[in-house]
């Protein structure tokens, strides 16, 4: 650039200099910029979240379960109405919803960290992970009562083994001395179940065989055929185990088989 043009460019005015100096940048000539259309208002978001919160509430949680109803109870009314099982007329549980079980005549189930044991309206597990202590050997109370006493996989074992009239160190299934993750598990392993049949035998006067194939009849499979191990419906079982008892009181003479 010469000293004239230099001189001259000193006599434009700042503004004008801004402009040309933008015009060669690719801002329109004269200076003027077409700006971004603005932000659409808050009243302009709001209307099609809610519209979309109306139409999924509506979907999702009325015409959805509607559907769902409309065909599953036709085709599947024990299932669709909870899977419940009778006696003497009486609803006494579900085949899905483990509860608990007293009595030595009847198979146990898992333990339950589920409220105080099977507790339907506090499912859950322990949350211990399998390095915990606390989960081995248990913990004692707090003296305030803060925290209540844990039974621990070693006491479980323990009391498991007795009951069965098991040797000491007797290897025992896993499922016999953790909770579920649900506290609500209504199956045990089958070799949870054999364990227990001499008990339960004893107990109900029946022979060995007759429990076993009690058991055996209350064997779930596979789920789909290879999803899972089999496993065995203890409500169902321990009902079994009383109309036995049942038809055996009504004909005192009749051997069960």
């Amino acid at each position: 650039m010469s000293s004239s043009q230099h001189g001259k460019r000193q006599n434009v005015p700042a503004q004008q200099v801004l402009i040309n100096d933008e015009s060669q940048s690719g801002v329109p000539e004269g200076g003027i910029v077409e700006h971004a259309p603005e932000i659409t208002g808050l009243r302009e978001q709001i209307r099609p979240a809610l519209a979309g919160l109306v139409l999924l509430t509506l979907l999702t949680g009325i015409v959805f379960p509607l559907v769902l109803a409309a065909v599953a109870v036709p085709l599947f009314p024990h299932q669709a109405g909870g899977s419940l099982l009778n006696r003497d007329g009486l609803t006494v549980g579900s085949e899905f919803i483990g509860q608990n079980v007293s009595g030595a005549g009847y198979f146990s189930l898992r333990p339950s960290a589920a409220g105080n044991g099977y507790d339907a309206t506090a499912s859950g597990g322990t949350n211990l992970s399998p390095d915990n202590p606390k989960l081995v050997n248990g913990a004692q109370a707090d003296a305030d009562g803060g925290a209540k006493p844990f039974v621990g996989i070693r006491e479980l074992a323990e009391v498991y083994r007795r009951t069965n009239g098991l040797p000491p160190h007797a290897a025992i299934p896993i499922d016999a001395v953790t909770r579920s993750g649900s506290g609500l598990d209504p199956h045990i392993s089958a070799a949870n179940a054999n364990l227990q049949i001499p008990r339960v035998a004893r107990e109900r006067r029946l022979s060995e065989e007759t429990v076993r194939r009690l058991v055996a009849e209350h064997t779930r499979g596979r789920q789909l055929g290879f999803l899972g191990e089999p496993r065995v419906a203890v409500l169902a079982l321990n009902l079994a185990l009383d109309q036995i008892a049942r038809r055996s009181a009504s004909s005192p003479g009749r051997s069960v088989p």
